[in-house]
């Protein structure tokens, strides 16, 4: 009968440094690719940053003002002046819907009874 304990439990035993091992080797796996991942998040953000640089760059009102002048007969763009825009109280919103009744009821040709 201790045989057969001792052949389980080293049965057991193999079978969890088996297990332990795989777990091992996935873990690492993991690892890797969240490495990889997390460098290509940082290249992200860092070519992200050169593009917001970029934008800052092309978006001077200087240049804009200079492209302006540039292409103004073709586009025909002036300088925005503060005349230009106009207050919230003049904007038209659109009217709230009005709750369309379906199914109308008749409540002079109901007497006390038909109530609950």
């Amino acid at each position: 009968m201790k045989s057969l304990i001792y052949v389980l439990t080293s049965l057991v035993v193999i079978g969890l440094a088996f297990w332990a091992y795989r777990e091992n080797y996935a873990t690492q796996e993991v690892l890797k690719e969240t490495r990889r991942l997390q460098r290509e998040i940082g290249k992200a953000r860092a070519r992200l940053n050169v593009l917001h640089a970029e934008w800052a760059y092309l978006n001077r009102p200087d240049r804009l003002r200079e492209l302006a002048e540039i292409n103004f007969d073709r586009l025909g763009l002036l300088p925005l002046r503060p005349d230009q825009f106009g207050r919230v109280d003049e904007v038209a919103y659109p009217p709230q819907p009005v709750a369309q009744i379906t199914n109308p009821v008749d409540v002079s040709t109901m007497n006390d009874e038909q109530f609950p």
